[in-house]
């Protein structure tokens, strides 16, 4: 059974503790996890309910779009963005928002 984070409790909860049998009164207020790195483990994108579209024919590489991305969704390499990692993207528009080129726009859905 997981033990639920306390403040000052050293049995502070792990990834491994938390599964879909967790009883809810074992899990932290707002399903908190007391471990470094592990949002890469887990394919967020599912709860998307909007999708960015990426428009490369109208993108000027300004890349403007890649620092306000709170999921890191937006791979670069060589200088040049990509196309999105949707497993990890929850579509919350940011990257459209600060496009000038509208180069990202957004639809309804995965």
């Amino acid at each position: 059974m997981a033990v639920p984070y306390r403040k000052g409790n050293s049995d502070q909860m792990k990834r491994n503790d938390i599964n879909e049998r967790s009883p809810w009164q074992d899990i932290t207020e707002g399903n908190q996890i007391y471990e470094p790195a592990t949002s890469r483990r887990f394919e967020t994108g599912e709860w998307r309910v909007s999708t960015p579209v990426y428009k490369k024919e109208k993108c000027r590489q300004c890349l403007l779009c890649v620092p306000v991305c709170p999921d890191s969704s937006i791979p670069v390499s060589e200088g040049k963005r990509g196309e999105f990692d949707y497993d990890h993207c929850k579509g919350c528009g940011i990257c459209a928002a600060v496009c000038p080129f509208g180069a990202i726009g957004m639809k309804e859905g995965k």
